[in-house]
């Protein structure tokens, strides 16, 4: 976000600078694809390309805005019921739906990879909520992000990208904070770590975060 170059002020009929009005975050959803190693967790990750205007040559989880199809499209199983109501705590029903298959969808586009075992539709079943973040009022681009995880071995295919993310692999989660990361993704990867040692109980019941700027950490109302 800090990459981004600021938009010319508007300024009062004397002279005096004007802020401008924040930019309305877009709705986006991001998958955090993982699996269990003997050191601990990997994660599915690329850089953007360098050519990219939001974070250029950044890495970051595959993920992107919610499209208007999303909002009816349809798929072979549904999200789970706490999946389904940690999304809706600050979505419609319909919002919640988009915003999963947009998770499913801008995976297998900027990775080849599939959520459903040899399904024709994408399967929701699976995805897990992890967090919500929005970019903070001064950036020019602005997201209202919602991160989904789920295990590795739901996904099918042959890792390859679409030019929009490179060097895709999955990282070590220690090893990837040594990396160029935006302070928001550190702070979603500690936040994944953090749930990941949870029982399945903690999960269930733990409060829901949001994220805004590098040190905002938030409960969900």
């Amino acid at each position: 976000m800090a990459d981004e170059p600021m938009r010319p002020t508007d300024f009062t009929a004397a002279g005096e600078a004007k802020p401008k009005a924040a930019v309305k975050p877009v709705d986006a959803a991001t998958l955090i694809l993982w699996r269990r190693t003997q050191k601990g967790f990997e994660v599915l990750m690329g850089h953007r390309a360098a050519t990219l205007r939001f974070m250029p040559g950044r890495l970051v989880f595959p993920g992107g805005r919610v499209d208007p199809a999303d909002r009816s499209a349809k798929v072979e199983a549904p999200l789970p019921d706490f999946t389904r109501a940690c999304l809706e705590r600050r979505a419609t029903p319909r919002a919640a739906h988009a915003l999963a298959v947009a998770a499913v969808r801008e995976l297998e586009e900027e990775t080849a990879l599939r959520i459903g075992q040899g399904a024709a539709l994408p399967d929701l079943s699976g995805l897990d909520y992890l967090c919500r973040a929005v970019t903070p009022p001064m950036s020019p681009v602005r997201f209202n992000a919602r991160f989904l995880m789920a295990p590795a071995e739901l996904a099918t295919g042959t890792l390859q990208g679409s030019g929009e993310l490179e060097n895709l692999g999955f990282f070590d989660v220690e090893d990837a904070h040594r990396l160029k990361l935006a302070p928001i993704t550190a702070k979603v990867l500690e936040e994944f770590a953090a749930v990941m040692a949870m029982d399945e109980a903690e999960r269930q019941t733990r409060i829901l975060v949001w994220f805004q700027g590098r040190d905002s950490r938030r409960a969900e109302r």
